[in-house]
């Protein structure tokens, strides 16, 4: 079964972050994240493994 997609309010619930963060890291770091239309859209599966690399701290 394909994996969903999340939205901005869901990743930041998984992440315990809130949506501005969310819209901060994709404008500043390489957050995985796919526009669909006018919403940005996210695997967790992508996003596991976004922070597992380290690549999340913004400097």
């Amino acid at each position: 079964m394909p994996e969903k997609w999340s939205g901005i309010e869901e990743v930041a619930v998984y992440l315990d972050v809130t949506k501005d963060t969310i819209r901060n890291w994709i404008k500043k770091t390489d957050i995985p994240a796919h526009k669909i239309g006018r919403q940005w859209k996210f695997k967790l599966s992508e996003i596991d493994e976004w922070v597992r690399s380290g690549k999340s701290a913004i400097d």
